[in-house]
C-alpha cells in the first residue's frame, strides 16, 4: 500500500464516523434544521475526539435519496485540519425498512491534513476489530454489512514536517468488513504521474497491486492479515519495480535524489500495528535494486579519490549502481540504509554504505581507480542537498607514508591502513553509520 494512503487515513476515518453519526441523528431526532445537524455535528466530533470542530454549513434531505452535504470544516488546532465540503449519500429503502445505515457514497473534496495536526486523532480511531461499533447507533439501529460502500477525495493535501504539501486524488470501494475492493489512488498535480491501483483478488485478503511512476512500473501482491488475540493488523507485500526513473519519482513528491537513472529490483514490506493509523510507524520495507546505467548528480568520486580531500559538488557516471534499500518508519521519520552498494564505470568501482535520515547522510565507500586495487576508503556526510565525500585524519596520515614508500599504489594501500589504525584507535572512523551521536 502507497504511503500517501497511510497518510490521511485518520483525517478519512474521522469524516466518515462524522458522516455515519450525523445521517443516524438526522432521522432518530426527527427532522431537525440544518444548523441543529450543525451543532450536533459538531459536538458529536468533540465528544469523540477532544477537539472541537467548527461547521461553516450543512444541508440535509431526505428524497430522492437521503443526502448529507456539510461544507467549511475546520478543527480548532493551532494549524487547523481543515475540509472544503463532504456527502454523504445513503440507500433510501434500507433505510426505511430496515433501519438500516448504508452509505452509498462519501465525497470529500478540499481536506487538508497537517502532520503535527493528525497527530493529536493518534489511537483515538477504532481497532481493526472493532468495526461493528464504529459509531454507537441508537436503538433498533444497526449498520449494513457494507456501512460504506464507496469513498471519494479529490484534493486532499498532506503536509509534512519540512513543510512539503502533497495533494492526491482518488476513490476506494469497500467489501464487507471495510476490506477495500479497489483502491485509485494518483499524485495530483505532479509533472510525471504516479498512480496506485489496487484490486482484490476474489474473496482473499490479497490484492493485485499495479504502480505507474517515473514511467516504469512497481507492481506485484500486497496482503492484509488480522492478527490473533487483537494483536491488530499486518500488511505485507511484494513488488517489482521496473525501469522506473529516480529523478522523476522523487521530484513527483517534492524532493531531488542525488542519483539519476531507471532502477529495477525487487521490493517487500510489511508492517504490524494494533490500529491502522500507526501501520506507517512500524513500516519495513527492503529493496535490493540495480540501476543501469546512474549518475551520482552531486559527487565527484573520482576528484575525491584523486584530492585525499573534502569534495563537494560534481557527477559521476557510473555504468552500473546495485545494492539493498532498508526503510524502517519511526515517530520522526524513516531511516534509509543502503548496503552492499556497488558502483563500477570505466575508470572506477566501488563499494560501501550509507545511512540516510532527515535528509543527513553518514557512511562509507571505498574506491578502486583501477580494479582489484585496495579501495581508497571515504567517509560520506552532508546532506542530500549537498553532500561531500572525505578522508578521515588517519586515513590521510596512512596515505601519505604509503605514497612516500610506494607511490601511486601505495597511497591507496596507505589509507586503507590508516583508517584500520584509527578504528582500532577508537578514531573517527570507527563511528558505524547506524552508531548514536553521544550527546554533548
Amino acid at each position: 500500500m502507497s504511503s500517501s494512503v497511510r497518510r490521511w487515513l485518520l483525517g478519512t476515518v474521522a469524516v466518515v464516523l462524522l458522516g455515519i453519526g450525523a445521517l443516524a441523528l438526522v432521522v432518530a431526532a426527527r427532522l431537525p434544521d440544518d444548523d441543529e445537524v450543525a451543532a450536533r455535528i459538531a459536538a458529536g466530533f468533540t465528544e469523540r475526539y477532544g477537539v472541537e470542530l467548527t461547521v461553516g454549513g450543512a444541508h440535509w434531505s431526505l428524497w430522492p435519496v437521503p443526502v448529507l452535504a456539510l461544507s467549511e470544516l475546520s478543527t480548532d488546532q493551532p494549524r487547523p485540519i481543515t475540509l472544503r465540503s463532504l456527502t454523504v449519500r445513503l440507500h433510501l429503502w434500507p433505510l426505511l425498512l430496515h433501519r438500516e445505515i448504508s452509505i452509498d457514497q462519501i465525497d470529500l473534496d478540499g481536506l487538508v491534513l497537517p502532520r503535527a495536526s493528525v497527530r493529536a486523532f493518534r489511537d483515538k480511531g477504532p481497532r481493526p476489530q472493532e468495526s461493528e461499533r464504529i459509531v454507537a447507533l441508537p436503538a433498533p439501529w444497526t449498520l449494513a454489512p457494507v456501512p460504506v460502500e464507496r469513498v471519494r477525495w479529490r484534493d486532499v493535501t498532506w503536509i509534512d514536517r519540512r513543510d512539503i504539501a502533497l495533494a492526491y486524488d482518488g476513490e476506494v470501494a469497500f467489501d464487507a468488513d471495510w476490506r477495500p475492493r479497489e483502491l485509485r489512488l494518483e499524485r495530483a498535480g505532479a509533472a510525471s504521474p504516479v498512480r496506485l491501483r489496487l484490486d482484490r483478488e476474489g474473496s482473499e485478503d490479497r490484492w493485485r497491486t499495479r504502480i505507474d511512476a517515473g514511467g516504469g512500473t512497481w507492481n506485484g501482491v500486497s496482503r492484509l492479515e488480522v492478527l490473533p488475540e487483537g494483536r491488530g493488523l499486518r500488511v505485507s507485500a511484494e513488488l517489482d519495480p521496473h525501469q522506473v526513473d529516480i529523478e522523476a519519482l522523487v521530484q513527483a513528491f517534492g524532493r531531488r535524489s542525488a542519483v539519476a537513472g531507471k532502477v529495477s529490483g525487487h521490493t517487500t514490506l510489511v508492517a504490524e500495528a494494533r490500529e491502522a493509523g500507526a501501520l506507517i510507524r512500524g513500516l519495513h520495507t527492503r529493496t535490493t535494486f540495480s540501476v543501469q546505467p546512474a549518475t551520482l548528480t552531486r559527487l565527484d568520486l573520482a576528484k575525491a579519490v584523486t584530492t585525499a580531500g573534502i569534495s563537494r559538488g560534481g557527477t559521476t557516471a557510473l555504468d552500473e549502481l546495485t545494492g539493498t534499500l532498508d526503510t524502517q518508519g519511526t515517530e520522526d521519520g524513516i531511516v534509509m540504509r543502503y548496503t552492499n552498494l556497488k558502483a563500477r564505470s570505466g575508470v572506477l568501482t566501488a563499494s560501501g554504505n550509507l545511512r540516510l535520515f532527515n535528509r543527513q547522510m553518514q557512511g562509507d565507500i571505498a574506491v578502486d581507480l583501477v580494479d582489484g586495487v585496495v579501495g581508497v576508503p571515504l567517509k560520506i556526510g552532508g546532506s542530500v542537498a549537498e553532500p561531500e565525500v572525505s578522508m578521515t585524519g588517519g586515513a590521510l596520515a596512512g596515505a601519505a607514508v604509503g605514497s612516500a614508500v610506494l607511490p601511486g599504489v601505495g597511497t591507496a594501500i596507505g589509507a586503507r591502513v590508516g583508517q584500520q589504525v584509527e578504528k582500532l584507535l577508537g578514531g573517527e572512523a570507527a563511528k558505524s553509520p547506524e552508531a548514536p551521536r553521544k550527546k554533548p
